[in-house]
């Protein structure tokens, strides 16, 4: 088999498997990037990069392999962009974790968030206490956002008066 065929059906290989890993890992691990995190990327890419390669360690051999993860990566977005299916099924959906100041327990247990997480979420956004959460949802990103139940009133002043038609009585 010619060799970079075969890096790239490699490649393709462990990008695949990559794309249902982080599925299943959840979208929580997604979101900001802690010390053990980034040991994980590290060593997982260091891990496939023989997989991909074989033997090949030639600069050509890696450039293939890269450009295979690059192609491979711009289809899949076209594809989701097009298909609403293909996004369901990689994916997650905002899941919500407080509506009207009421935590929902049992979504913070099933998305491993605690109550400490969603604490810090709440002070980045200057949010005090839970009961003024209108909303906050876990996005599909990974990211926790939150909106407030408070309205902030804005202002207009005109620059110039209307005057009327002269209709006065």
């Amino acid at each position: 088999m010619n060799s970079f065929l075969d890096i790239g059906l490699r490649s393709a290989a462990v990008y695949v498997f990559m794309l249902v890993a982080i599925r299943l890992s959840g979208k929580k691990e997604l979101s900001q990037l802690n010390t053990t995190d980034v040991v994980l990327i590290l060593l997982i890419s260091n891990a496939v990069q023989n997989a991909m390669v074989g033997n090949d360690t030639s600069l050509w051999g890696g450039l293939a392999a890269a450009a295979v993860l690059f192609i491979l990566n711009y289809i899949l977005k076209k594809f989701l962009f097009k298909s609403q299916k293909l996004r369901d099924l990689i994916y997650d959906k905002p899941e919500i974790l407080i509506h009207n100041g009421k935590m929902d327990f049992a979504m913070l247990g099933k998305l491993g968030i605690s109550q400490e997480e969603l604490q810090e979420a709440m002070r980045e956004h200057g949010v005090d206490h839970f009961k003024d959460v209108k909303l906050a949802m876990l996005e599909v990103d990974g990211n926790i956002s939150i909106i407030t139940g408070k309205v902030k009133e804005t202002l207009y002043k005109r620059k110039h008066q209307h005057k009327t038609l002269g209709l006065n009585n």
